[in-house]
This record gives structure tokens, sequence and C-alpha cells, in this order.
């Protein structure tokens, strides 16, 4: 009786350990990647970004994005992924307004994504 106990409470710990060591891993990389968008949103809205900055923040994204694979669904990733493409090739072609759009969805990605993988009731539930 006392081994099962120790052995429950034992992966209790380890799945608690698992948990939190998620959480921050995501919202550290995932608060990294907003920094990175935001400069980059600010640079195109003085009208300073050219593709080189862009492809920067796509490149520091697909560094952190075989890291977050792990964590996160693949739709997610996609997602992030698409609309990232997408904001560079408009950043490109000099499409500022448009790139600013794209730009302002990957922001509300990043900033909303973290809490979507919090172990909350409503996320277990």
């Amino acid at each position: 009786m006392l081994k099962s106990l120790t052995a429950i409470l034992g992966v209790l710990a380890l799945l608690a350990g698992a948990v939190i060591f998620e959480h921050f891993f995501v919202e550290t990389n995932f608060s990294h990647f907003h920094e990175e968008l935001t400069s980059l949103y600010e640079k195109v809205e003085e009208g300073n970004a050219n593709i080189e900055d862009a492809r920067a923040v796509r490149t520091a994204w697909e560094t952190r994005k075989e890291q977050l694979q792990v964590f996160l669904p693949h739709n997610d990733v996609a997602r992030v992924d698409l609309h990232l493409s997408e904001a560079v090739r408009l950043i490109g072609e000099g499409e500022q307004s448009l790139a600013l759009a794209k730009l302002e969805t990957l922001l509300q990605l990043a900033a909303t994504f973290p809490q979507s993988y919090r172990a909350t009731p409503a996320n277990i539930f």
C-alpha cells in the first residue's frame, strides 16, 4: 500500500513538473516572439522595415518552431507560418497596410496561444 501511494505521488509530481515546465517554456517563447513581432510592426508602421527585417523574424520563428512543435498542435503552428510568410512577402512588396494587418493577426496569436495551452479547468474539460 505504501509503495503504491509513493508511486502515485511520484507520478503526480512528475506530471505537475511537466505541466509547469510546458507552461513556462511556451509562455517564454511566445513572449519573445511577440517582442520580435512588435519591433517589426513598429518598423513597418514607420516605413523603415525591409525584407531582411521580416526574414529575420521568420528565421527566429523557424528556430523557435522546432522546439514548440512538441507542445503545440500542427494546425496552430501552420497558422503562424501562413500569416508570417504572407507578412514577409507583403513587406517585401511594399504593401505596408496589408503587412500591418497580417502582423496584427500574428501579434494577437502570439498573445493568445500561451493562454490556450495553460492547464486550467476550462482547457482540460
